[in-house]
């Protein structure tokens, strides 16, 4: 009986054995070994590269992350910018384009006396520069060393402002002495400047003009009054 029983025990034991042996052959998560893992260049060579990588670059455009390849991939295609032309970008010339105040450093003034309507002169400005300019309100009047300025007349406001392209001439009109005699202060002025707004009311507008006058001079009153400049000659004059 007891040789009987030790060979049971034996056959157990042997039995257990062979499980263990069994158990040895796994890798420790429930499955079994299938043998050794491919090498890491062999697993990276069959994996293609995202798109916006280095290694998928299509010539879209590429994108780069902070921290290497663990960057979420970027949706879409980037767009290339163009390479500047050199020429300053727009449509435009370059600054010669650009429009300027006229003054007496680019343009040319001059008046002329007018027999209608009756103690007129006419003041003609024309554009000499190579840029568009713009004539800003009415031109400011000193006869000699007089020490007021001629208003306005508000009637002749235009409704843009005035603008002379190379070339192209604007105006404004000069009431010098009342018809009716009612002027006070009637005197003949030898010298003649006109000074130019800038781009607010009364302010400087750049260099002035002496233009010539009559040998005899211009009579002139209280009742000096000058038009706004005006596009066309005869809005001036029909004043």
């Amino acid at each position: 009986m007891r040789t009987a029983r030790r060979v049971r025990l034996l056959a157990a034991a042997g039995t257990a054995v062979a499980a263990l042996a069994l158990t040895a052959c796994q890798n420790g998560t429930g499955t079994r070994d299938e043998g050794a893992s491919l090498p890491p260049s062999a697993a990276t060579a069959s994996t293609p590269a995202p798109s916006g990588t280095p290694g998928g670059d299509t010539g879209t455009g590429t994108a780069t992350g902070g921290g290497g390849s663990s960057a979420a991939p970027v949706s879409g295609t980037a767009t290339r910018t163009p390479k500047s032309s050199g020429n300053g970008g727009g449509s435009g010339s370059g600054s010669g384009s650009a429009a300027v105040l006229c003054n007496g450093s680019n343009t040319a003034v001059t008046v002329q006396p007018l027999s209608r309507p009756l103690n007129h002169m006419l003041i003609t400005v024309r554009n000499t520069g190579t840029r568009t300019c713009h004539l800003t309100y009415y031109p400011v009047l000193r006869f000699d060393e007089m020490q007021w300025v001629p208003r306005p007349a508000e009637e002749t406001h235009p409704q843009a402002v005035t603008t002379l392209a190379p070339g192209e001439s604007g105006y404004a009109g000069v009431l010098l002495s009342a018809a009716d005699g009612s002027g006070d202060g009637g005197t003949t002025g030898r010298r003649l400047t006109v000074a130019f707004q800038g781009t607010t009311p009364n302010s400087d507008g750049g260099a002035s003009a002496t233009p010539s006058l009559p040998a005899k001079g211009m009579y002139y009153d209280s009742s000096l009054q000058v038009t706004y400049w005006q596009q066309d000659r005869g809005d001036a004059l029909g004043w």
